[in-house]
């Protein structure tokens, strides 16, 4: 089969081959899934820069960590899955593996694709979806009438996390550029910041949750907009954490989403309910990964990077 892969750490165009590698073997709570379309994500690039490498490869490594396609294969244990369904997941993140005609991932992490999704709008979901749905509900507790401040409206986590914290009853505040500004509206924002024209910590306080999925100086001014007691989240590494905690008055958080199956699941319930729609920006073939990879890191999205693969 196809597969985009590394066979060393480095930067995108020295490292990133696509090639003919072996089909995945199936274990037996495995789902191999031939797929149609591989969701494109910052962690990526860290990936393949080597910032997440267990130790030295000594076989070349498949890339990607979200998919959507069709069951192809179940193994012997697996029971909620047949040959023929349309599924998608995220991948466990030790094996990653998407970016390839077929993957085989454990049944516990898969789940069916709502049916008013195409492939590429469904790959596009799994890893923001569960990113900002974990920040939310687990990390944060937002609910009814809580005040959220959601850095990046429009980018790949935050476009999902303004909908779902709106699908949680919060009032919603998003950061976003001038040109996404009505675009973060429709996704359920009360109120949106143009961060270029000004600056947020300036005009915004009493917020209760900031989800940050910037970090840098942005990370930093947004303890200045939590009431006491409140809390921030953040999907980048918060330096000084305890004494910034101590000094704000305020809990904060740095955490890292993982694969969950039946979250998967209550998320394409709110697709199918029309409470939460994937933000696509641009598709790539397999054989233009590099590209793909290359787009992402860039930064400045509105919305997802997504690879298509030949049925």
């Amino acid at each position: 089969m196809k597969a985009a892969v590394i066979n060393q750490y480095g930067q995108i165009d020295d490292a990133v081959a696509v090639t003919e590698v072996p089909t995945p073997a199936v274990g037996p709570r495995d789902v191999l899934i031939k797929a149609r379309a591989a969701g494109v994500n910052p962690v990526d690039h860290l990936i393949i820069k080597g910032f997440m490498r267990a130790g030295d490869l000594t076989q070349p490594l498949i890339i990607g960590n979200e998919l959507a396609g069709v069951v192809a294969e179940t193994g012997a244990e697996v029971t909620g899955f047949a040959v023929g369904d349309e599924v998608f997941a995220r991948v466990d993140p030790r094996i990653g593996g998407a970016f390839a005609e077929y993957v085989a991932v454990d049944q516990s992490l898969v789940a069916a694709k709502p049916q008013a999704l195409s492939f590429e709008e469904a790959a596009s979901l799994p890893l923001v979806g569960l990113t900002a749905w974990q920040a939310l509900t687990e990390q944060a507790k937002v609910g009814p009438g809580t005040r959220v401040l959601i850095h990046g409206g429009a980018g790949g986590v935050g476009s999902v996390a303004v909908q779902l914290a709106k699908h949680l009853g919060a009032e919603v505040v998003a950061t976003a550029g001038a040109d996404s500004t009505e675009l973060v509206r429709q996704l359920g924002a009360d109120q949106v910041v143009d961060y270029r024209a000004e600056k947020f910590d300036e005009i915004l306080s009493g917020i209760d949750v900031v989800f940050d999925t910037i970090g840098g100086p942005t990370q930093d001014r947004s303890f200045r907009v939590l009431k006491p007691g409140g809390t921030l989240v953040s999907i980048v590494p918060i330096t000084d954490i305890e004494a910034k905690k101590a000094e704000w008055n305020v809990d904060a958080r740095t955490f890292y989403m993982r694969p969950h199956g039946e979250q998967l699941a209550h998320l394409a319930d709110l697709v199918t309910s029309g409470e939460l729609q994937p933000l696509l920006e641009t598709t790539f073939p397999l054989a233009e990964t590099a590209d793909a990879l290359r787009k992402v890191e860039r930064g400045g999205a509105r919305g997802k990077t997504v690879i298509r693969i030949p049925a």
